[in-house]
């Protein structure tokens, strides 16, 4: 395997655990997710995100806020937090879960 599985070697994940604070950069990072709708989405580690729908594409931020909880504010005044979960598939970490914290919607990513 590639680049992902290095960055996150040695992470004891398990299917549907919450991502602990201080792995959620390693996991958002760690490889371009694609949404059951194809959307993708890059983290890049300056905090910078890119999300791809349809052939275009919408520039945002994520941060860890100071709860530990994983955050993503599009520009004018659009943010909004997720509780982030891991999606394990035998012994391999295949993508995120992402959840709402205000609506309670989750989606789902997986790594490329």
């Amino acid at each position: 395997m590639g680049a992902m599985s290095d960055v996150l070697q040695g992470i004891q994940a398990e299917d549907g655990a919450a991502v602990a604070a201080a792995d959620i950069p390693k996991a958002v990072t760690a490889g371009r997710l694609v949404y059951g709708d194809g959307a993708t989405q890059i983290f890049a580690s300056d905090g910078k995100t890119t999300y791809t729908e349809r052939g275009g594409d919408s520039a945002g931020e994520w941060y860890v806020d100071d709860q530990g909880r994983f955050c993503s504010f599009w520009p004018p005044s659009y943010r909004a937090c997720y509780a982030l979960r891991w999606m394990v598939d035998g012994a391999r970490i295949v993508g995120l879960r992402f959840t709402g914290l205000n609506d309670g919607v989750t989606f789902e990513g997986h790594y490329e």
